[in-house]
């Protein structure tokens, strides 16, 4: 396993993309790696090319990101933080475009769907990019100063846009939730019991009746804040995976009781991180 640090933080994406923005903001000192998909995020941690990852795992106006669920079961990384990013979009063009001159917009699918009011308030043609910072790249390769972006706003100062406005979203509760990743288990410490820890971690129930019912008895009893549960298909419909993250840590009392009796009606319980609350988490109270 590498062992080098290359104080370098992988996420999916162009620069600029919000992936970027939450490396930028969480880990001021660290350099970004864009990587084109999840997978090689994940891979440049698994191969050392960075020492961390920062992935979003959910979103309050999209829900889950699908695909992240899949693979942080098979990638074996392990989540020691948690982020959250208010996101904004901002339309911008090329230096000295006027908005009349605007006949279409291009964003990711979810920005397009996130600022759809604002765009047919305008009478813009939505266009689809890979990603938010992928189109401000577009406009500025295409040199037509008919194209805008709805990007981030550091999207704008990597590839020399003008912002024309400035937060067009149409609503103010958009808001994404980042885990970050490392090839090595560090549990963090807690210093004393429910000291604003997270730990997150996925199961397969026994075949029995009535299974997940009673596995989950052991949360309500010992209380034990599930924030989090979600569920996914592995196989042809023959069997359930489930991804959960509670408040507490493993080495609490009432949390072992309840992720003891967890095991007892399951099959696999591994655990994918315990980490610090983030102190957002309160203030933007995401929909777990």
């Amino acid at each position: 396993m590498p062992s080098d640090k290359t104080n370098r933080i992988s996420f999916q994406g162009e620069p600029g993309a919000n992936s970027d923005t939450a490396c930028r903001n969480m880990f001021p000192d660290m350099e970004p790696l864009p990587c084109p998909t999840f997978e090689d995020a994940f891979n440049a941690v698994e191969t050392g090319k960075a020492d961390l990852a920062m992935i979003p795992i959910e979103n309050t106006i999209a829900g889950r990101v699908a695909d992240i669920h899949h693979l942080l079961p098979e990638s074996k990384l392990h989540i020691i933080g948690e982020y959250f990013l208010p996101i904004h979009f901002q339309l911008m063009v090329l230096p000295g475009v006027d908005r009349s001159e605007i006949n279409s917009v291009h964003s990711h699918i979810h920005a397009l769907g996130q600022c759809r009011k604002y765009i047919r308030r305008n009478g813009w043609k939505p266009m689809v990019a890979g990603d938010t910072a992928g189109a401000a790249k577009l406009v500025a390769d295409r040199q037509d100063r008919t194209m805008a972006a709805l990007a981030p706003r550091l999207a704008a100062s990597l590839y020399g846009l003008d912002i024309l406005e400035e937060n067009v979203e149409d609503t103010d509760t958009n808001v994404t939730r980042f885990v970050v990743l490392t090839r090595s288990k560090q549990w963090a410490e807690r210093p004393q019991p429910d000291a604003g820890m997270m730990t997150t971690f996925i199961f397969r129930v026994r075949n029995v009746p009535a299974a997940l019912y009673k596995a989950m008895g052991g949360f309500a009893t010992n209380g034990v804040n599930m924030t989090k549960l979600e569920s996914y298909q592995l196989g042809a419909f023959t069997a359930t995976l489930f991804y959960a993250d509670i408040e507490g840590h493993p080495e609490d009392a009432n949390v072992k009781l309840a992720l003891d009796e967890l095991r007892f009606f399951s099959r696999e319980v591994r655990i994918l991180g315990v980490y610090p609350r983030s102190p957002s988490r309160e203030e933007w109270k995401v929909a777990d």
